[in-house]
């Protein structure tokens, strides 16, 4: 279990937040985030990648030249592996990267990311009321106030989806903004900073807690 300062808009303290979640063992925590990990980065891969066998290049049924007495290296098909525009030899075709990992096992890892960058968690309260219109200068600032900064790439987690915020965000380079039901380790370990809302804390507790 872990207390959590929750900060205002302002960046004043405004009270606490508890954070309790169910990790991994130390001995086998970062093997089972490492396979986490590999699946996601594994699974995001389309495999829509394809090149031509010698057998599938148009071209090529005519033999080049006679096999002897011309005095240059045999050839049956100028289009080969060897020639210009030939096929491709064990390249790429189109497969199923696709890895896969128990759902107890997936949750855990996750726990065990997020509970592991406790330190780098910034906990503040609902600041959507604060933004009348999306002000991007408005959350650039309320970050710098709340201890982010500048350069710190960023992951936003709120609990509910918000359109001021998303606009307000969107087109800053270094910020990354999710739902709480959205959580996924390879994003929470990127991230230098974890800006959470105290909304989106809860909801991690209910939906990832033990």
């Amino acid at each position: 279990m872990v207390d959590c300062v929750v900060k205002d808009w302002q960046g004043a303290n405004a009270g606490t937040a508890t954070l309790d979640l169910k990790v991994a063992n130390e001995d086998n925590a970062g093997h089972i985030v490492h396979r986490a990990i590999v699946r996601q980065m594994h699974n995001a891969r389309q495999g829509t990648l394809s090149s031509k066998t010698r057998s599938e290049v148009r071209g090529g049924g005519r033999k080049p030249w006679r096999q002897k007495g011309t005095g240059r290296a045999r050839a049956g098909s100028n289009r080969s592996p060897l020639w210009r525009g030939g096929g491709v030899i064990f390249g790429p075709k189109p497969r199923d990267f696709e890895v896969k990992m128990n759902r107890k096992e997936r949750r855990l890892a996750l726990r065990t990311a997020f509970q592991s960058r406790v330190d780098d968690i910034v906990v503040v309260q609902d600041f959507a009321d604060q933004l009348s219109t999306p002000k991007t200068k408005e959350v650039i600032s309320a970050m710098g106030r709340w201890g982010v900064e500048p350069e710190n790439k960023v992951l936003m987690i709120t609990a509910e989806k918000n359109d001021v915020i998303y606009r307000s965000v969107r087109n800053v380079a270094n910020i990354k903004l999710i739902l709480a039901v959205n959580l996924n380790a390879y994003d929470i370990l990127l991230a230098d900073r974890l800006v959470v809302t105290a909304a989106a804390l809860e909801k991690i507790q209910e939906v990832y807690g033990a």
